[in-house]
Parts: C-alpha cells; structure tokens; sequence
C-alpha cells in the first residue's frame, strides 16, 4: 500500500503544496511546529532517507535549498532549520521550519493551531516565491 505522502503527490489526498518538479514534492506540515513548517519529500517512495542513492538525495537537498530560500523571503525568520526523523511515515522526507531560535524546532510540544485558510496563504506566498 502506498504511504501517505505518495497518496499527496498522487492528488488523492489534498495538501497545501508548496513547490514541486519531476522528482520531488514540498508541501506544508498539516501540524506545524512553527509558521512555514515545510515537508519535502522524494515522489519515488523512499522509506529511509539513507537508502536514496547518493546523486538523488544531492538534488534533493538542492531543491530543500530552493525551498528553503522561498520561505525566508515570507516568512520572518533568522534561518530556516531543518529536521529529518522519518519515523512517522515510512517515505523519507526533510522538514524545514522557519525558526528565530533552536527551540522552535522542539517536535515534542504542542503544535501550532492554524486554519486551512492561513495555510492556504502561507503556501501561496511561499509557492510565489518558489525559483
């Protein structure tokens, strides 16, 4: 059975997408840890983030870092930290959280409470930004 993250790419889930090109996918986190809170992932379903061979997980990180880029032109932030857990769903993926400080990645806590309407806008605006 396909993951989670595949149905998503596969439209048969809905998401607030973010960027996307022929290998991978960035939509927003339905529970973020903070505003922005990005998740990017292969569109090959990868459990394990180590398994991607070598010149796929490069391009990978390379369109995190474009992703990455659009969110701190909109969202206001000193870096944008990244995560990688991979314990949730079995398909490897990358967060990318806007942060102001090391304890906004803090995955333990509550999560942010945000209507479909602000993350909505805040795909839009990262989207727009996307290069």
């Amino acid at each position: 059975m396909a993951s989670i993250f595949s149905r998503i790419v596969a439209s048969e889930i809905p998401c607030h997408k973010v960027a996307e090109d022929e290998e991978f996918f960035a939509f927003l986190d339905i529970n973020p840890v903070a505003a922005g809170h990005t998740l990017v992932i292969p569109k090959k379903e990868i459990d394990y983030i180590f398994d991607i061979e070598d010149p796929m997980l490069g391009r990978m990180m390379a369109f995190a870092k474009r992703v990455a880029r659009a969110q701190e032109a909109v969202i206001p932030c000193k870096r944008v930290g990244l995560a990688v857990m991979g314990l949730e769903v079995p398909h490897a993926h990358i967060h990318l959280i806007p942060i102001q400080k090391e304890s906004d990645m803090y995955f333990g806590g509550k999560k942010m409470e945000v209507t479909q309407d602000v993350l909505a806008d805040t795909a839009a605006r990262i989207r727009n930004a996307f290069k």
